[in-house]
């Protein structure tokens, strides 16, 4: 380009980020700021980079960043195009200026093109209009003009012409022309392309982006805080999935915070303790924070920068996030209403998408940037020990800190690069009153399910992935008298057994050999794990999911009754059929073998009505008979105690057919039953279970459906049992449930709500 020589360019780089080339230009040695709009020096570093360089996006880099989309680089990149095209066909050449030899004329004319072309770096708007000026000036000479004059003013007016036509071919000058008609004046200063960059901004040291624009024409449903960041839910006009849009604090700080955060990054990035030993993550955030506030007030006294002690720990928790913990990814990890998180890939092009427990599959306003996930790939094979490559595409794990199973591939696996998906683990068990307050069964059917713990049944719990078959598991467990031991069996560790633990279980937790990714020699494969779990003493055996050749070795303990006692897993399935063909044709387990199964106990998500939420259903309860041989349909080998009827939205009980059934046969013999003492145990136990939910639901607590509180009302329910058994050598369940109440009411609901005592129980 001829003329003032250009401004100092930026130092810059082109990364190619989700399939788009991304333009970076450092503005933080800069003498002005990294804003098109507000600086016109700005304006003329974009648009010279873009002449060199083929960009889908642009970004200016400070101590926070602005994002130009695709739609706004375009129009840049037709303005850096249009200044290309007029350098190499020389506008400003003698030839292009007119026929005349006079110095005075072509140098009038040499400056006015140049001063146009000048400020298109600049102001393309203001350009514009200074060249139409000139075009109407020059036609208003040519209209006296005769001759060879009148030649020579025709060959300045074409090159005119020829910029004015470039220029108006631009999007960027036609949406001016449109804005400005719409307006009905023309701007005095800059304010015009506020209405063509409204750009995203975001902190430089996060690599992901989060996007905010649109929310106004947006239903907003819900909002809510997690680890000082906003969550809001919205409906979208036009989408089937709600729309989880995240505001994390770092989104919101003063530019002096800015600089306190990249200034403390630049100074910890190469602390590495050395004498410091980290017994977990939660010590570790500790220690950092404190290092990371200490080096926030430094930077921040060394630079005139005000600032409190409750800012400064607010400082030191987003660095800490960005530097020893997850990133953005762990404002979403700690919201323990989600229950999934996907980032697929091309990484950069779409956002994350989550599964909420109340508004099911979202979309985020969060896009992960590939530049952050190795990062993320790096910390996840340094917590694991295991490899993650091209010969290692698959790396399954556990996150112990945030209670999460994590599931990372790459290529050649996955074609388009590294992807996550993320299962969030609650944190607290589920209980069997937290199934009825929500609706996945009755009260009636969580007496069942306890009665069958209680009576040592053989269990499978049965689904599809997010029936919540995990989660029903968790919630049988807890009717486990405390007097038991039991032995859980993992490969990704899904139960919550320390949550157990405190609520006073003897539990013995044993991880096995993960199913997927690269496996090391110490770790023990399932099926060797359960033999050894069969010889640590009596006890309940849960096995977190049946999956492959433990599927004998369990079905072999059970046949010859090595386990004595209640055991119970999941499985992949859909009815109790499903389940027969998967363990005897897939698994290999004779069907001899299959028939310690006492009971199939399947759930799905069901679609009301075609509806595409997603409601999670108890759908079948099969008990496994025992006399048959070869097929359980043909042979009738399966004896359904209840089936899901969708029209009613409930379960159907075929009480009628319990005379026939053996399994309550054999409790009846073994344990001096009646059939009428067996039903009255179940229904007396789903009605202690319906107490708390009453009374959770009048009374508003829902603390009382959580465990460390049913399961004190479990245990309570059976010493009063048994204090009857001794009293009177038998069972009055109007007295019981009466007693169960009031206790109830006395140690459990009192105590949560201290303000307002229940009337009238």
């Amino acid at each position: 380009m001829a003329g003032d020589e250009k401004a100092e360019k930026p130092d810059f780089v082109l990364k190619h980020e989700g399939g788009k080339r991304v333009l970076v230009i450092d503005y933080r040695n800069k003498p002005y700021g990294a804003d098109i709009i507000a600086y016109p020096l700005a304006m003329r570093n974009v648009i010279e980079r873009l002449e060199d360089n083929d960009a889908d996006e642009v970004v200016l880099s400070e101590y926070y960043e602005r994002i130009y989309n695709e739609e706004q680089t375009r129009m840049l990149k037709g303005i850096a195009d249009l200044a290309t095209r007029l350098e190499a066909e020389a506008v400003w050449s003698p030839s292009k200026l007119g026929k005349t030899s006079e110095s005075k004329i072509l140098s009038e004319r040499h400056n006015k093109v140049l001063v146009i072309i000048n400020l298109l770096y600049e102001d393309p708007f203001r350009a514009y209009m200074e060249l139409i000026g000139a075009v109407k000036a020059e036609l208003a000479k040519a209209h006296e003009l005769a001759g060879d004059a009148a030649e020579d003013e025709a060959v300045f007016l074409s090159t005119l012409k020829f910029i004015k036509d470039g220029m108006e071919a631009t999007e960027l000058i036609q949406r001016t022309k449109r804005y400005i008609a719409e307006l009905g004046e023309i701007p005095a200063d800059r304010s015009i392309y506020h209405s063509l960059f409204e750009v995203a901004i975001k902190p430089s040291f996060i690599g992901s982006r989060i996007f905010f624009s649109g929310t106004e024409s947006l239903e907003l449903i819900n909002q809510y805080e997690v680890t000082s960041s906003k969550v809001f839910i919205y409906r979208h006009p036009e989408k089937v999935e709600y729309l989880y849009y995240l505001q994390p604090p770092e989104y919101d700080l003063a530019p002096e915070k800015y600089f306190l955060l990249e200034k403390t990054k630049e100074v910890v990035a190469s602390h590495r303790p050395q004498s410091v030993s980290f017994m977990d993550m939660s010590q570790a955030r500790r220690y950092f924070r404190k290092i990371y506030s200490a080096t926030i007030a430094d930077i921040a006294n060394k630079n005139g920068i005000e600032i409190s002690a409750e800012e400064r720990e607010e400082l030191a928790q987003i660095v800490s996030r960005y530097t020893i913990g997850y990133g953005i990814l762990e404002i979403l990890l700690s919201d323990r209403q989600i229950t999934d998180i996907y980032v697929d890939s091309p990484l950069g092009t779409k956002p994350i998408y989550l599964v909420h427990a109340k508004y099911g599959q979202c979309q985020t306003n969060v896009v992960y940037s590939e530049e952050e996930a190795r990062a993320l790939v790096s910390r996840f094979r340094a917590l694991s020990g295991r490899p993650f490559d091209e010969a290692h595409p698959i790396l399954d794990f556990d996150l112990p800190d945030l209670e999460t199973r994590i599931a990372v591939i790459g290529k050649p696996l996955a074609l388009d690069g590294t992807a996550f998906a993320f299962r969030l683990h609650k944190t607290t068990p589920w209980t069997l009153p937290q199934f009825v307050d929500q609706k996945m069964f009755s009260s009636f059917y969580a007496g069942m399910l306890s009665f069958f713990v209680d009576a040592q049944a053989s269990m499978l719990i049965v689904g599809s992935r997010g029936s919540g078959k995990t989660s029903m598991l968790q919630a049988m467990m807890l009717e486990i008298p405390q007097n038991l031991r039991i032995i859980v069996q993992e490969d990704t560790q899904e139960l919550p057994t320390p949550a157990l633990k405190k609520l006073n279980f003897n539990i013995q937790r044993l991880k096995t050999r993960p199913p997927l990714g690269a496996q090391s020699e110490a770790e023990v494969s399932a099926e060797d794990a359960l033999r050894t779990a069969l010889r640590l003493g009596d006890s309940v055996l849960i096995v977190g999911e049946v999956r492959s050749t433990e599927a004998r070795a369990l079905y072999e303990a059970m046949r010859v009754g090595a386990v004595g006692n209640v055991v119970m897993g999941t499985i992949h399935g859909e009815s109790a059929y499903s389940i027969w063909d998967r363990v005897v044709n897939d698994l290999g387990v004779p069907t001899t073998s299959f028939k310690a199964t006492d009971f199939a106990i399947v759930s799905a998500p069901i679609r009301f009505q075609g509806s595409l939420k997603r409601s999670r259903r108890l759908i079948e309860v099969t008990e496994v008979k025992k006399e048959w041989n070869e097929d359980p349909l043909r042979e009738d080998g399966f004896l359904q105690w209840a089936t899901f009827d969708a029209n009613k939205d409930e379960m159907e009980f075929f009480r009628d057919r319990m005379k026939d059934s053996p399994w309550i046969k054999k409790v009846c013999r073994i344990r001096g039953l009646s059939f009428e003492d067996i039903w009255n145990e179940i229904d007396a136990r789903g009605k202690a279970k319906q107490v708390l939910v009453e009374m959770k639901n009048k009374y508003n607590v829902p603390e009382l459906l959580e465990a460390q509180n049913t399961v004190r009302a479990h245990v309570k329910y059976l010493l009063l049992e048994e204090k009857q058994r001794e009293e009177s050598g038998g069972i009055d369940y109007n007295r019981l449930l009466a007693d169960y109440e009031e206790w109830t009411v006395t140690n459990l609901l009192k105590p949560l709500m201290p303000n307002q005592p229940p009337q009238g129980q």
